[in-house]
């Protein structure tokens, strides 16, 4: 196929299109990037007002759109939660206008969601047919998945990744938590009793590949391995790997102090998400387990 991925100077996007890269002949990736380039494999884009490099689609068979704001970095101002929101929906609505009113439209959109779509729906295991939970995640995740509407009614099908916590060494949660644990500091966020819904990086980049090949996929599909784990059964294990205790627990209230509106929604609520969708598609994870994954990724096996 020929791809043109939008977010690929993100954590998922730069391993993307690495990976799609090194399937050889196989596909073709075109990157979309604010800043013009003379790159014959980079398009421009302005996302705030839909502006398109001419040739930005010639040829495209598939676009794989993962641009927003990074949700976990800073404290979520009133500023912040905008930009969130505004990145998400904004610029997946110009850019499936676009796809709209092309002569020849590509034929699939895989768009990034997430499991924030969900809420905190304590220990009730969700799959795609479930609706949205409340708060801030939720309405930002629906409007950023119902911005793609404009594509779908097009005639593309239109995928919408809810990605859960990605696993890789190289940057996301998981890196953000390796300090405090290699320091001993490491333990429980809040109950530790609330779900972690997670996903190997290279199984998210597998079900990427998967999707796209899949023409009987369209709509929603869950991007996470099928065991959920509670956060203390993650703390545990991730201390097991790293051989260092987790006894110094965060309490919520603190995190509440720290972070504000971001502790109940991303540390302290709970998301027990099954991929309902990927297990009917027979799609094979290579890390299903989390000891395995977090050994895989973090190289100590």
């Amino acid at each position: 196929m020929n791809l043109l991925v939008t977010g690929s100077s993100g954590l998922i996007g730069t391993a993307l299109t690495s990976f799609l890269e090194r399937e050889g002949e196989a596909h073709r990736v075109r990157r979309l990037l604010r800043k013009p380039s003379s790159d014959k494999d980079v398009a421009s884009w302005d996302p705030n007002n839909g502006s398109f490099g001419t040739s930005t689609f010639d040829g495209i068979d598939a676009v794989i759109h993962l641009a927003g704001e990074n949700i976990a970095e800073g404290r979520w101002t009133t500023a912040k939660m905008n930009r969130i929101l505004e990145s998400r929906v904004n610029g997946t609505q110009r850019l499936c206008e676009k796809i709209s009113k092309l002569e020849n439209p590509p034929k699939v959109l895989v768009s990034a969601s997430a499991i924030g779509f969900y809420g905190d729906r304590d220990d009730n295991v969700l799959t795609e047919s479930n609706g949205p939970g409340s708060g801030f995640l939720p309405e930002t995740c629906k409007a950023w998945e119902d911005a793609t509407a404009i594509a779908h009614k097009r005639g593309v099908r239109v995928v919408h990744l809810r990605i859960g916590i990605v696993l890789t060494a190289a940057g996301g949660a998981l890196s953000k938590m390796l300090l405090p644990f290699k320091l001993g500091v490491g333990g429980v966020l809040g109950s530790g009793n609330q779900y972690m819904s997670w996903i190997a990086l290279d199984d998210l980049l597998g079900v990427i590949l998967h999707v796209l090949n899949n023409d009987s996929i369209s709509g929603p599909v869950n991007a996470v391995a099928p065991q959920a784990t509670t956060n203390r059964s993650f703390t545990k294990t991730l201390g097991k790997i790293l051989r260092r205790p987790t006894l110094l627990p965060a309490p919520a209230l603190a995190l509440r102090i720290v972070l504000g509106k971001m502790a109940d929604e991303l540390l302290l609520s709970s998301t027990r998400v099954d991929p309902s969708v990927l297990r009917m598609s027979e799609f094979k994870f290579l890390y299903p387990d989390l000891e395995n994954a977090l050994r895989h990724v973090l190289e100590q096996h």
